[in-house]
């Protein structure tokens, strides 16, 4: 174990030495996945869960990364013959790549500055004397003339001589890193970001959209704090459509200051103001563009980071929604002139049949649409219909509820489901595997269809940016945008875990150590060797190596097979320890299943715990206990009001059921049962003072909302979960003519297991 990497680790991480040392030797010595230490490694950890080890795998990248610098620039320093022993050891102490990159800076241009010319006309002992000179003006200046005149390298006269060693002393005040590293901490401090409207800004298109910037400021201090995050990628994205100018602005005089407090803190020197001049110029031309660029990529890392973060919290709620389950669906992707695509798919997912109908105008021919739905229902049992709240969605649902729901008023379940990502589905390279000889809009209806089912098993098969939730995810550092999604991704799929008969390939590829050629290859086996009987016969698809084992057994699951331990997250290292014990007592794997009193009685055994470690011994028996293995809660309707079909039928003051749909830090985007989201602002999410919108609500999570204004040009809608000032009135009720319809939707309150997943 790198004792450096160690170290390091503890300190920035506050987490117990030994914890980050077994999670360390796990992660890169046994190349384990981080659900796999979660659930799997808990007695070597103590018990840590993801969030924790991903904090010390992150540490532990920063350290690797920051000591790969580190050795790059000593041998680049070196191989310029200016590796001094001095210079190494302050390259080795130095703490952060920010003080390594301050370092490395002098070395770093290829091209001559002002200053080496100067040096090299031998003007470097005029720049000592200035810094230190108390004599007068005129002695200093006949010096300067008589001994450092050099008309070959271009110092001809004294105010060559003069403005060169000025340049010396310049460069000496930006390149010092203890000066640098004051202004850094001062910046942060006291600096502000300023943002104005460009001047040609009126000649693009939408430049209005950023007026809330045209004479901003704020301090960076503030900025960066995570509820102000989404006003700095709003800027740059107002500097990336040529609308905003931005800037950093700091008091100057701070930075003269301190210059000459550590170089010339003497105002009797014969140069003094001159020395003034160049600590300003020093300052203006080359630390303050400096740290201007480092403050702007920090508080746009920050943003990112926080922008990432939201995103991430919102997706792993949106894949963890409550599920369907194995129920044949009937799914419809809403249209107009095209009509409406029908799609019945069973219980597995597979498509059973496809067709188009046309309800709405102009073909309008409800009743043969109406037949056609009310075959298929009989034909293949359905008894769930998902609509895509998509264009002309609201009024599929509608004709769905008053032409077909009515006929069957105790087994039909209609639903909305959103539709983000299944257009981006349709088209890809997997619904083409899927379904070559079927057209995108099919693929889209299967897809609205087994979202409803199970929407993480779906919803994998999506770029997570295209499935409706996050803000700014096209303007933040992609490549960690993929990295913490897939993160996210990879944690839902393992807390679930997989059907091993059933999964696709896509949501297999998630699975603990298997990746995409393994997860291909265990479809391929299944598809000519019939359905798994043990997780043993995994060893025989081709690349699931041992080690591959280790790590994705416990997460696949197998339902009805040859071993009844298979069905559960409990791995099969355990196995033989289990069944040793039932056997002990007389009884066989298959009694202690599902057996309340042989459970308990396992649960007590302080023998059997001590063998297997506390942690996994409680894990056991909660796998043996659960009635099913899925951690997420069943679906659960919620309703709509009847009355509402767009915009244009709100009424400012009324009250509305809504879903959480997406969540900023600014505030909660709410579907209430219309084309357009309304937003409810952080400040009115609640009576009291809300600072974190995460902290309040999470995404599927079912609100009574009071419409607050609608903007019909710009098809805004503001919202509000405060009661009214002056007399609280619950309008959210429908009226008794709608009540009559009654009004169902696949949107479920968030499961509680969610936030502690990891």
């Amino acid at each position: 174990m790198d004792q450096k990497l160690l170290l390091n680790v503890i300190n920035s991480t506050q987490i117990n030495a030994n914890s980050v040392a077994s999670v360390l030797e796990l992660l890169y010595k046994e190349e384990s996945s981080i659900p796999f230490i979660a659930r799997y490694r808990k007695e070597k950890t103590g018990g840590m869960d993801e969030v924790q080890i991903q904090k010390i795998q992150e540490a532990a990248e920063l350290h690797l990364e920051t000591e790969k610098r580190r050795e790059y620039i000593l041998k680049a320093i070196e191989k310029m013959e200016k590796l001094t022993p001095a210079l190494k050891k302050q390259i080795e102490a130095a703490t952060d790549l920010k003080v390594l990159e301050d370092i490395y800076a002098p070395y770093k241009s290829k091209r001559k500055t002002k200053a080496t010319i100067a040096k090299e006309a031998g003007l470097e002992p005029l720049a000592d004397k200035i810094l230190e000179f108390t004599g007068s003006i005129e002695e200093l200046e006949k010096l300067a003339t008589e001994k450092f005149l050099n008309p070959e390298m271009k110092i001809k006269t004294l105010d060559d001589a003069i403005n060169g060693a000025s340049d010396i002393i310049i460069e000496k005040f930006a390149l010092d890193i203890e000066i640098k590293d004051f202004l850094r901490q001062r910046y942060w401090a006291e600096a502000k970001l300023v943002s104005e409207k460009k001047k040609d800004a009126e000649s693009i298109s939408d430049w209005q959209k950023y007026k809330d910037y045209f004479e901003f400021s704020q301090n960076i201090k503030t900025l960066t704090d995570p509820k102000n995050s989404h006003r700095f990628m709003a800027i740059r994205r107002g500097v990336a459509a040529k609308v905003l100018k931005v800037t950093i602005e700091f008091d100057e005089e701070i930075a003269v200051s301190a210059i000459s407090k550590k170089y010339f803190d003497n105002s009797n020197l014969s140069y003094y103001e001159h020395l003034i001049k160049c600590a300003g110029k020093a300052h203006r031309i080359y630390i303050h563009p400096s740290l201007d660029l480092e403050i702007k990529s920090e508080v746009k890392k920050s943003s990112d980071e926080e922008a990432i973060n939201v995103f991430g919290i919102n997706l792993r709620n949106l894949l963890l929604q409550p599920y369907l389950g194995a129920k044949a669906v009937m799914g419809v992707d809403p249209g107009v002139r095209t009509g409406c695509k029908i799609v019945v798919v069973d219980s597995t997912g597979k498509l059973l049949f496809d067709t188009v109908v046309y309800p709405h105008p102009p073909q309008n021919d409800k009743d043969h649409a109406a037949g056609v739905l009310k075959l298929l229902i009989e034909k293949f049992g359905v008894e769930y219909i998902a609509v895509g709240n998509g264009t002309f969605g609201r009024e599929s649902y509608a004709f769905i509820r008053d032409y077909i729901k009515k006929g069957y008023p105790k087994k039909l379940e209609l639903s909305l489901i959103s539709e983000s990502g299944a257009s981006i589905y349709s088209t890809s390279e997997i619904a083409r595997s899927e379904f070559p000889d079927k057209d995108p809009t099919v693929r889209g209806a299967v897809s609205i269809a087994r979202r409803f089912q199970d929407p993480l098993a779906e919803l994998v098969k999506i770029d997570p940016k295209s499935i409706g939730v996050g803000q700014y995810q096209h303007d933040v550092n992609q490549i960690k945008l993929k990295k913490s999604l897939s993160q996210v991704v990879e944690s839902c799929v393992n807390y679930v875990g997989v059907d091993l008969n059933t999964a696709s390939a896509p949501l297999l590829s998630y699975v603990s150590g298997v990746g995409p050629k393994v997860a291909e290859n265990i479809v391929k086996y299944r598809e000519q060797k019939g359905a798994f009987e043990n997780r043993k016969d995994l060893l025989n698809v081709s690349r699931f190596s041992d080690k591959v084992f280790e790590q994705a057994a416990g997460f696949l699951r197998i339902y009805n097979g040859a071993q009844p331990l298979d069905s559960t997250f409990i791995h099969p290292e355990a196995y033989e320890v289990i069944e040793k014990w039932v056997q002990s007592i007389g009884k066989n794997v298959e009694d202690l299943v599902g057996d309340d009193e042989l459970i308990s009685q396992l649960e007590k055994d302080g023998n059997l715990k001590k063998e297997l470690g506390e942690f996994t011994h409680k894990d056991i028996a909660s796998s043996l206990k659960a009635p099913s293995q899925d951690p997420r809660t069943a679906f659960e309707a919620s309703e709509f009001r009847d009355d509402v079909m767009e915009i244009t039928d709100l009424k400012a003051g009324s009250w509305y059921p809504g879903i959480v749909t997406n969540i900023t830090q600014f505030g909660a985007f709410v579907d209430i049962g219309i084309k357009e989201n309304g937003l409810l602002h952080i400040s009115q999410i609640a009576d009291k003072f809300v600072e974190n919108a995460l902290n309040e609500l999470t995404v599927g999570q079912k609100l009574k909302v009071r419409v607050l204004e609608v903007d019909l040009e710009r098809k805004r809608i503001s919202l509000s979960c405060k009661k009214e000032e002056a007399g609280y009135v619950d309008r959210s009720q429908p009226t008794s003519s709608s009540k009559k319809k009654g009004s169902n939707r696949s949107h479920r309150a968030p499961d509680k297991l969610r936030n502690n997943a990891f």
